[in-house]
């Protein structure tokens, strides 16, 4: 069961069909693109790495001659959608899903499936190397070891949680890039500072779920390209040379994690197949087919489904994904991030456009 709620939600990301009125409908056909063309989606794993190699873009297929299929004893789950509009894996994509107690194989016998477990020479961080978490939220004992955060820049106060060696942010980031949180025309409130945003141009979105910033602002590109030592300009379209650690947007004396700072979470919570149920909050989650979307958040983590905005002003996936930004950079279009997804368990990281809206988790120096 396990196995097929994790295929299950994957070919869920690539069929969604997100209804609205005409002119939303035009910008999803042109910005609903790959989740993700060449792409990799990696987490990290002591021993294995579970690949899916695409090679058609209206299917994910594990190698060109044969599709993933999940069958279970009333159904097979296929993705067969050829909509340009779909989100779906390209062919030069990898899901790399692994944990640090589970290895997933299918037998070579089965001519529906291929997914193999390879050496792990691509792993980034052995889970060796990383604090494993208790779980600290349990049949409703809450013993994690929370904390507080004032950004001295607003005056807003956050949540803190340690899970294992890391001290993270509870509550996403709302801070206003520019300092300037609203703009008032006529009787019309307008959220944007240019570079962040409120879901749905609604304040209120704003203090649900934070803001929803582009890449640049998250790695705080305007201190970059004014740094006196080494001024950068990083961005969309642009490549540049960061830091190890990248404050970025985030308060003083905290950072904007890396992708591999992520994938040190994801091992501490259990490993990617059960971290999005143990990362995600208990209420505000979507139902898939009934069940609840929701997640157990067994480490304090509090995930809340923000959804994310496009490169126009198109707002999709409230209350079914949540996506956070990484510092680390893919390549000049395009940035890691971490997903969770109402459908499934697990949590991975993909990359997508430097331009879209994500939230912000800030982790502690």
């Amino acid at each position: 069961m396990k196995l097929t709620k994790l295929f299950v939600g994957a070919f869920a990301l690539t069929t969604m069909l997100v209804a609205c009125d005409s002119d939303s409908a035009s910008a999803k056909d042109t910005e609903i693109e790959e989740l993700s063309s060449s792409s990799a989606v990696e987490i990290a794993s002591s021993s294995s790495t579970i690949r899916n190699d695409s090679s058609s873009s209206s299917a994910m297929e594990t190698s060109s001659s044969s599709a993933v299929e999940i069958a279970s004893s009333s159904s097979t789950t296929r993705n067969d959608s050829s909509s340009s509009s779909a989100m779906e894996m390209s062919s030069s994509s990898a899901i790399e899903i692994a944990s640090s107690s589970s290895t997933i194989r299918n037998d070579n016998s089965s001519s529906s499936s291929v997914m193999e477990s390879s050496s792990s020479s691509e792993t980034t961080q052995s889970s060796s190397s990383i604090t494993t978490a208790t779980p600290c939220n349990v049949d409703g004992e809450n013993n994690c070891v929370y904390g507080t955060l004032t950004d001295t820049r607003d005056g807003k106060t956050y949540k803190t949680v340690t899970i294992g060696d890391q001290t993270w942010m509870a509550e996403n980031l709302n801070y206003a890039y520019t300092g300037v949180p609203y703009k008032v025309i006529g009787s019309y409130v307008y959220t944007s500072d240019s570079t962040s945003w409120c879901y749905e141009n609604n304040p209120a979105n704003c203090t649900k779920y934070g803001r929803l910033y582009t890449w640049a602002a998250a790695i705080d590109s305007v201190s970059l390209v004014n740094d006196v030592n080494n001024p950068q300009s990083c961005g969309s379209g642009k490549t540049c040379t960061l830091p190890t650690t990248v404050q970025g947007i985030c308060p003083s004396g905290w950072h904007l994690p890396s992708k591999t700072e992520f994938e040190a979470l994801i091992t501490a919570v259990g490993g990617s197949l059960t971290a999005g149920t143990a990362l995600k909050s208990t209420s505000g989650w979507s139902s898939y087919e009934g069940p609840s979307g929701n997640g157990t958040d067994a480490f304090g983590f509090s995930a809340l489904p923000a959804g994310r905005k496009f490169n126009s002003e198109v707002y999709y996936f409230e209350g079914s994904h949540a996506f956070f930004w990484s510092s680390t950079e893919y390549n000049s279009d395009k940035a890691y991030f971490m997903n969770l997804f109402y459908a499934t368990d697990y949590a991975f990281l993909d990359n997508l456009s430097k331009d879209y809206g994500f939230s912000v988790r800030c982790l502690k120096d």
